[in-house]
């Protein structure tokens, strides 16, 4: 019987690890050498929360009713759930190979929190709130990490968005080293058929340090201190990565994954203050400083429409008869949102060119729409530039974020490598979605794959 192992590398671009940085990478470059590498097409909207659940479930984020970290909970302005696993209501590849009697670990996989019994064992994500919680399924697995580690366990790093780089630096590799310590404990003491470990460290590195080493970058300098700094924990992650594979047999498949990629955050645009300069938003009255606009005085009875920051924007329509003081009769519905397509489509930067935005409607890119999805879906200048949300800014364009400093924004393509000891592998391969993961563990391990899957296995 074949056993998974698969590596996850949260936010992890491919163009760093197939390309410029190949050669410092012995382990990854072992991996693509013998097996399959390409570009892995994320989810819309190309983040953490809904991807990761995406890809392990083969379900598309309107399947899932999860837009984002921060999804409406109703039609009412305020009301806001985090998507927690409790968020989804379909089997990922865990439940199924538990049921099946496969032996199963899972350890800081996206939106895993709270935690939920397996035939294994699960250690949960980012969104853990303490280790105070119950963080781990069986309960006493906790316990083992308690002994283990010296010191708090990290779910994740505090804060990442700071100017504090030193202090940023050393939580990240902290976490690394513990969760690695953590890895290589499970894999010497506990048996498994499917093993599944996500790095969320590559995430907070680019977040923290992108503009240190990318010429593309507005603020780049060249020659500053933290230039290698991303280079230099992916060459630690390998290391590591080539610790774990020695652990495993030929009966092993590896496939390693990134649920996004990343580039470059080129700057943000003032969703808000744009539809109020666009006339969609109005307010009782203009905040002083800069204000998230759930602080600020919305005029609901003439306000058309407003925005959420974050790497994408979502928009939100306010509708005669589905929120509370809803203005746009359905019938003018359409005729709104295309409008507004078209006006976001033409939004240039601020030499006047055209940042190439792109809104979505969901119904277009889903199979299904679940729960309360924003009525679009936006990627300002194709993912090079962020949302803002905050109002107060009085412009458009700004190059500083309202969340605290960030770097880099996503990219739409994440990466894979396949490796099979047993089989020959294609090199570079075709891009596949990333819910195509899920069906290939499930063939990879002799299992049916149920038919409400999307994704297609990576065959031969």
């Amino acid at each position: 019987m074949r056993k998974v192992f698969v590596i996850g590398l949260d936010c992890a671009e491919p163009t760093l690890v197939f390309d410029q940085w190949r050669a410092h990478l012995p382990n990854l470059s072992r991996l693509m050498a013998g097996g399959t590498y390409g570009e892995l097409t994320s989810t819309i909207p190309a983040i953490t929360v809904p991807a990761w659940a995406s890809m392990l479930s083969s379900r598309d984020p309107g399947q899932l009713g999860c837009y984002g970290f921060r999804n409406r909970a109703d039609y009412t302005y305020e009301n806001m759930t985090i998507a927690t696993a409790r968020m989804i209501k379909v089997d990922r590849v865990w439940d199924i190979l538990s049921r099946l009697g496969k032996r199963v670990i899972v350890a800081a996989v996206p939106q895993t929190y709270p935690v939920r019994p397996v035939n294994g064992y699960m250690i949960s994500c980012f969104l853990t709130p303490s280790t105070q919680s119950q963080y781990t399924y069986p309960a006493e697995l906790k316990g083992e990490i308690e002994a283990l580690i010296p010191g708090e366990y990290m779910v994740d790093v505090p804060q990442f968005r700071t100017d504090n780089k030193e202090h940023l630096l050393q939580q990240i590799y902290e976490m690394a080293d513990q969760q690695h310590q953590v890895v290589k404990y499970l894999l010497s003491t506990k048996p498994w058929d499917f093993f599944m470990h996500v790095d969320m460290g590559v995430d907070r590195i680019h977040h923290g340090f992108w503009k240190f080493f990318d010429p593309r970058h507005p603020l780049y300098e060249p020659g500053n201190p933290y230039e290698n700094a991303i280079r230099d924990y992916y060459i630690y992650l390998d290391g590591q990565i080539g610790e774990w594979l020695q652990w495993l047999d030929d009966d092993t498949v590896v496939l390693v994954v990134s649920d996004h990629g990343a580039k470059p955050m080129m700057g943000g645009i003032a969703f808000n203050e744009w539809l109020k300069q666009e006339g969609y938003l109005h307010l009782e009255y203009q905040p002083e400083g800069i204000v998230p606009l759930e602080k600020c005085e919305v005029d609901w009875d003439r306000t058309l429409a407003w925005g959420s920051g974050g790497y994408y924007a979502r928009l939100f329509l306010n509708v005669k008869g589905r929120e509370p003081n809803g203005i746009i009769d359905p019938a003018d519905y359409e005729r709104v949102r295309d409008e507004l397509r078209d006006k976001i489509a033409a939004i240039t930067d601020p030499q006047g060119v055209n940042l190439g935005s792109v809104a979505f409607k969901p119904e277009e890119i889903y199979q299904e729409v679940n729960g309360i999805a924003p009525d679009l879906i936006v990627y300002f200048g194709n993912l090079s530039w962020r949302s803002v949300g905050s109002l107060g800014l009085n412009r458009i364009h700004t190059f500083e974020n309202d969340t605290g400093p960030d770097d880099a924004n996503h990219a739409q393509e994440g990466l894979y490598i396949l490796f099979d000891p047993k089989a020959h592998g294609q090199g570079p391969g075709p891009r596949r979605h990333v819910t195509d993961i899920a069906p290939t563990i499930l063939e990879l391990m002799g299992v049916p794959i149920p038919s409400g899957m999307q994704g297609q296995p990576f065959g031969p």
